[in-house]
């Protein structure tokens, strides 16, 4: 058998192990942005909308600032079971091809390198204590000045899922 292959193999099945890592890792990153949104409606008419939006995505008011126009909504964000099976399934096959790779440059070790897929459990319970936490919606209401079609202007600090789903839901348009 030529001598650099299992090296080589090696050094590539690693490479893709700490790809796999950084995968799992940022399952759970922070992944706030901040936008402006505009709608046709005017402050009265939307900020009931937006309270009864939050309200039955199961967030609730912490904080209101009436002097900037400020509403902070909080919410508890659970995490999700499917990704949580598909992270485990990815890091059991990720310690297996690994551990395959191992066993065959240390056959003495074959049975040591096979049991360590058994700990791809701790990459489930990994997302699921770090992705299961309270989220923070910055709300501040403005109306516009312009001469548009557009009568309020919504800056909006949440996670980028959150966004897309209020901009989808009250059909509010980026602002440009």
């Amino acid at each position: 058998m030529d001598t650099a292959i299992l090296p080589s193999t090696l050094l590539l099945t690693l490479l893709l192990s700490v790809g796999l890592f950084f995968f799992i890792r940022a399952s759970t990153k922070d992944r706030t942005k901040v936008a402006q949104l505009v709608s046709e409606q005017d402050e009265a008419t939307l900020m009931p909308q937006l309270r009864e939006y939050f309200q039955m995505r199961s967030y609730r008011v912490a904080a209101v600032d009436p002097e900037k126009n400020q509403v902070i909504f909080e919410g508890n964000v659970r995490p999700s079971w499917f990704l949580t099976i598909f992270l485990t399934l990815l890091a059991a096959v990720g310690i297996l091809c690994l551990s395959l790779v191992l066993s065959l440059l240390f056959p003495s070790l074959h049975t040591f390198f096979t049991g360590i897929v058994l700990l791809s459990p701790l990459c489930g319970f990994f997302y699921w204590k770090k992705a299961g936490k309270l989220e923070k919606v910055l709300l501040k209401l403005e109306p516009t000045q312009s001469e548009s079609r557009f009568s309020s202007k919504i800056t909006v600090t949440a996670h980028r899922d959150e966004l897309t789903e209020l901009q989808r839901a009250l059909k509010l348009k980026l602002c440009e």
